[in-house]
């Protein structure tokens, strides 16, 4: 009697072990070195779960982690400038997602720097993981993997993309650019934003605009396209994704192709002969983001605008949709 009974027990132990490891394969530890706070976004592709949170505060200095399972799919982000209220609604400056502090489904609102993620389901598949700077950028973020099985690479932007931004493609909020604008988001032009015309691989190339941010992050996605050199792959226990990490907290190796500043000057360089971080010569082949109403790697198109963009202070606006319910109400 004991020992079927020791067997069954066993096995069981055995199939929750590994429903755990296939249920939460991977952890996500999200790290703020700015020297102010974030409130850092997460958003779920389509058919996949949202996590556990879409959106929280992180003080300069903390750190919090989120746990994935197994083929998830989608982004991280990080917002500033935001001013919620004690029900957890507000606006942010740059990477709002629909004035809550839980995105709960919304995207970044551009311009932001972005983690795009798919998870491997298993049994030996790859990771896909890439910075993009197709939406435009607010903050340098570095994705840091670390590998179960191989190597994996860095990826991400240390540049302050801010200070070299375009007049045209600026967000100021009074004190200076808090965010740069891609192209497509400042002109909406079919070039800028790979679209009509422009809606393929051989049509679509880089422009003046993608290759500052190229030349400035040579391993993040500038464009639509930029494929060969952003996307890469990987067998990974875990991902670090940093926001304004210094120099001291990467290998500087990995720093030559993050755009960090290093004695005063930017490694990033555009010919600088970056690693072939992905290839298709093993028949994988980057997917394809798709979040439903979240957006997509594609940019949208909007307005043009010829001169930098202005923004309000948050406490402001904050003000405003607050007045605006109480006169609802």
């Amino acid at each position: 009697m004991g020992e079927p009974r020791a067997r069954r027990l066993c096995l069981l132990a055995l199939v929750l072990v590994q429903w755990h490891h296939v249920s939460v394969a991977m952890t996500f530890t999200i790290s703020n070195y700015c020297p102010h706070p974030i409130w850092p976004g997460t958003l779920a592709g389509a058919g996949t779960s949202q996590l556990s949170t879409t959106g929280f505060k992180l003080e300069p200095g903390q750190t919090a982690q989120l746990a994935a399972p197994a083929g998830w799919s989608g982004r991280i982000w990080a917002r500033t400038g935001c001013v919620f209220d004690a029900e957890g609604a507000g606006v942010c400056q740059t990477g709002d997602c629909g004035g809550r502090v839980e995105c709960r489904g919304s995207g970044a609102t551009p311009p932001a720097t972005l983690f795009e993620v798919t998870l491997g389901q298993g049994g030996g598949q790859l990771d896909f993981y890439d910075v993009s700077l197709v939406d435009g950028y607010n903050l340098p973020v570095v994705a840091i993997p670390r590998a179960r099985q191989g190597a994996c690479n860095a990826t991400g932007c240390m540049a302050d993309l801010n200070r070299s931004c375009p007049t045209e493609l600026q967000v100021d909020c009074g004190g200076g650019a808090i965010a740069c604008r891609s192209a497509c988001e400042a002109f909406g032009q079919d070039r800028y934003c790979c679209s009509g015309a422009y809606g393929t691989p051989d049509a679509c190339h880089p422009t003046v605009y993608s290759s500052i941010f190229k030349s400035a992050c040579p391993r993040a996605y500038s464009y639509a396209y930029d494929d060969s050199t952003s996307t890469f792959t990987c067998k990974a226990l875990d991902y670090t994704i940093a926001f304004c990490l210094p120099t001291s907290g990467i290998k500087k190796s990995d720093a030559m192709f993050l755009g960090a500043q290093m004695d005063g000057q930017s490694t990033g360089d555009g010919s600088a002969g970056a690693p072939p971080i992905y290839s298709n010569n093993g028949g994988y082949k980057p997917p394809i983001y798709n979040y439903g109403g979240g957006g997509s790697r594609w940019p949208a198109t909007t307005t043009s605008s010829a001169s930098s963009k202005r923004c309000m202070q948050p406490w402001l606006l904050l003000v405003l949709v607050s007045f605006s319910l109480k006169a609802l109400g």
